[in-house]
């Protein structure tokens, strides 16, 4: 069945696999529509029943939220919900209902109680097109059909109408950037109407009543990351050990420049971590975690060290003020992701009164005293973390927020704006901090002080969104990216070409950047353009290795900033470089000129597995591989066991003077240690020659 899902990245098939024993089966799930919204750093699905679920995609806990998303498995979603609720609510054969609550999530997908009525994607601009080597390299996030409009003042939105079983029609729309001070949140702007409209039909509505009591109640089980879960413990990729705190709940005072509505998650302490002989914070990486990724990279790099949250932008005063109420959310909490009844978390029903009374009541509690941060950690002392943020519990604790209550009479509107944002320390912080911890040149709690650094990043992330919505969405611009983009192996270089939308006036050149042996690795500039340029020929390469590149374009230095606090200025914006990423490989290739077979070369040979990887090997990502070097450009290649049995044979058809070998045989099986022969056939010419291959495991 997981052959017809889409993935978010190419390694998801793999964790879908590795997950295997989270999976739980969600009903229904072909009958939800799924757009992928990725045109910045953060990255999420989003459900045509107005939320998102836990495993409502595909069978692995965290799955969503990813960040930064030019990585693998940086998924820090487990699960969320939406729920709606109201007070006497009369259904239509004359039954009143104290408290009548419908939900989509956190285990329920919402049909039957949520119907999709229209769910679209509209872009700014044609998303770009993306190859290497001539094919279509996307990373696996499909865009789903788009409509086009350049008046759009973000650069893509998705638009999400339902009508719902309390005759509440939701219309969600998650606005996204790519502009690279603003691309690591989405807005989510929500409206309430009373239409009476019960499902997506064109039925009767429901006769006209006055909705009172109305509670919008948003939840979120964060869990910091798919990444560092495999190397800490499967626990944690629910959320087990994750920190919940808040700002603007008046719980007590907050610090001066943190006086928003938020809530906020991050990796805490777990005691249970297998591997205590060092601290679990920012999920250090000392072994090879997850089979897909680069055995080698256990220099100690910080796998988990994200901050996730939420902040609240506006929400109306009532159906008569639009206004913007600070003291909404009027309710904040947390509560048990497992919980079987305060509120309970699974098998919610619009028709279980006494959930739906338990839920109402939470929905409606108001701000819980103490936040779980304090309640794990009394002395505040994050930094050398004691408390177990479990406390007790076997799958830790979701956070949310409650806006209300609303009274809604027929044909009126309420209005919800919020963000979701992530941040924390950048990749290449990750593998510095990482690996100085882990060679013992900064101490424990220097290290989770950096990690925890990632908190002040997420808010300068909230503070961005809130000036970014209260100017209108008026912040500057980045130019617009290469409308195409191929990178193309190629004898003495890769050759790289990019066409551009035309008519951009912020348009003012090009960066070109590379990555070696993963599409996921660190990247470097490697050329400065004009805005003229079309191509660049990269020469500054290694046969036998694999490189990845993106080119973004670069618009003029800002010198002002309309949003007031969105954007830097003093420095120039350049287009996001998620449009232009390939996520396939291409190499560089020995030229079509034809040389005497007696110069064809064996690399590495012998190859030995024990060899070093970055010296003698051409990278732990690429498996076993074996390069055969100025080969003729048509060339038949046969490989014989010592003893003369065929194991392998390969046509080399592409003109080219290099061909690879991942030492496996035609039946897929890996070679053995020995002596190979092989025997090159110059299928022009009919001419052989005779090497041999050493293998040594």
């Amino acid at each position: 069945m997981m052959r017809h899902l889409q993935f978010a990245h190419p390694a998801q098939w793999l964790a879908a696999l590795l997950a295997a024993s989270l999976v739980c089966s969600v009903p229904s799930r072909a009958q939800v529509e799924i757009r992928w919204m990725a045109v910045g750093s953060l990255n999420h699905w989003f459900a045509s029943t107005g939320h998102e679920i836990e495993e409502g995609r595909v069978s692995v806990q965290q799955d969503g939220l990813q960040w930064p998303a030019y990585y693998k498995y940086q998924d820090m979603e487990a699960a969320s919900g939406l729920w709606l609720g109201v007070t006497n609510w009369k259904d239509q054969g004359g039954t009143t209902y104290l408290q009548k609550v419908v939900h989509v999530g956190p285990r329920v997908n919402g049909l039957g109680e949520f119907y999709p009525v229209t769910f679209k994607t509209v872009s700014r601009f044609a998303p770009p097109s993306v190859f290497a080597d001539g094919n279509a390299s996307t990373g696996g996030a499909p865009l789903s059909s788009t409509t086009i409009d350049p008046t759009l003042k973000c650069d893509r939105m998705i638009v999400n109408t339902v009508n719902t079983a309390i005759g509440v029609t939701m219309t969600r729309k998650v606005l996204a950037w790519c502009q690279t001070y603003n691309d690591n949140y989405f807005v989510y702007d929500y409206t309430f109407t009373n239409t009476g409209q019960i499902d997506g039909s064109a039925a009767a509505p429901l006769a006209s009543q006055t909705l009172t009591g109305f509670y919008v109640f948003i939840q979120s089980r964060y869990a910091c990351t798919y990444d560092g879960s495999q190397e800490i413990g499967n626990p944690t990729s629910w959320g087990i050990n994750s920190m919940n705190d808040a700002r603007g709940d008046g719980v007590k005072p907050d610090p001066v420049g943190q006086q928003f509505r938020c809530r906020f998650t991050w990796q805490g302490l777990f005691p249970q971590f297998a591997g205590a002989h060092y601290d679990n914070l920012g999920a250090p990486m000392f072994t090879p975690a997850l089979p897909a990724n680069d055995p080698a990279d256990t220099v100690g790099r910080l796998a988990a060290a994200q901050f996730v949250g939420t902040v609240t932008l506006h929400a109306d005063r009532s159906a008569t003020d639009t206004t913007d109420d600070v003291s909404q959310p009027s309710t904040t909490t947390y509560f048990g992701s497992d919980e079987k009844l305060n509120p309970p978390t699974s098998n919610n029903s619009q028709f279980n009164i006494p959930y739906m009374a338990a839920e109402y009541a939470v929905m409606s509690a108001g701000h819980k005293s103490t936040r779980h941060a304090d309640l794990v950690q009394p002395d505040g002392a994050f930094d050398v973390p004691t408390g177990d943020p479990s406390l007790g519990t076997s799958g830790g604790f979701s956070n949310a927020d409650g806006y209300g209550p609303y009274t809604l009479a027929p044909g009126q509107t309420i209005h919800i704006v919020c963000a979701e944002g992530a941040s924390g320390l950048s990749r290449e912080a990750c593998l510095s901090v990482g690996k100085a911890f882990k060679t013992k040149a900064i101490t424990t709690k220097a290290k989770i002080d950096s990690v925890l650094t990632g908190r002040d990043s997420l808010f300068q992330t909230f503070r961005r969104a809130i000036a970014n919505y209260n100017s209108g969405y008026n912040i500057p611009q980045s130019p617009l990216p290469p409308k195409t983009f191929n990178a193309q192996s190629a004898g003495d270089g890769v050759d790289l070409s990019w066409d551009v939308y035309g008519g951009d006036p912020l348009l003012q050149g090009f960066r070109v950047y590379r990555a070696r042996d993963r599409y996921d690795g660190i990247y470097s500039l490697v050329a400065n353009l004009g805005p003229a340029e079309r191509s660049y020929k990269d020469t500054a390469l290694s046969r036998g290795f694999d490189y990845y590149y993106y080119v973004v374009s670069v618009g003029p230095v800002i010198t002002a900033d309309p949003s007031n606090g969105s954007t830097p200025v003093g420095v120039p914006l350049t287009s996001n470089r998620i449009m232009s990423q390939t996520y396939d490989k291409v190499n560089l290739l020995r030229g079509s000129v034809e040389t005497p077979l007696s110069l064809i070369r064996i690399v590495p040979n012998p190859y030995s597995i024990a060899s070093d990887v970055s010296k003698l090997r051409f990278g732990a990502t690429v498996g076993d591989r074996i390069a055969f070097f100025n080969i003729p450009g048509q060339c038949k290649i046969r490989i014989y066991t010592e003893t003369g049995e065929l194991i392998k044979e390969i046509l080399h058809t592409n003109g080219s003077g290099d061909e690879y070998w991942n030492s496996n045989t035609s039946s897929s099986q890996v070679i053995v240690s020995g002596v190979y022969i092989v025997i090159f056939e110059n299928m022009k010419t009919g001419e052989r020659a005779i090497k041999k291959l050493a293998v040594i495991r």
